[in-house]
């Protein structure tokens, strides 16, 4: 293997646990700052309140996203266990 296609596979691996990681971290920092803002206008500083939402949101992106992002992780490792024999020497 040479380095350029090391370093495409691993921009590649990058990419993709970007592209899965994103709905997760995109919804629980939407809830995060409007829990914070919340907290600040009433000014109630309750741990259970950022904590909660945060992972009730989490928890329904999983139960929404979960396949796809299942179905995309499972073919890049497919196809990255099938290219190991173009990259033998």
């Amino acid at each position: 293997m040479d380095p350029q296609a090391a370093l495409t596979m691993g921009q590649n691996a990058l990419f993709l646990l970007l592209m899965v990681a994103a709905p997760v971290l995109g919804t629980v920092l939407g809830i995060g700052l409007l829990v914070s803002l919340f907290q600040a206008i009433t000014q109630i500083n309750e741990a259970t309140l950022a904590f909660v939402p945060k992972l009730i949101g989490a928890i329904a992106v999983f139960a929404i996203a979960g396949p796809w992002m299942m179905t995309t992780m499972v073919e890049f490792i497919r196809n990255t266990i099938l290219s190991i024999p173009n990259y033998a020497i």
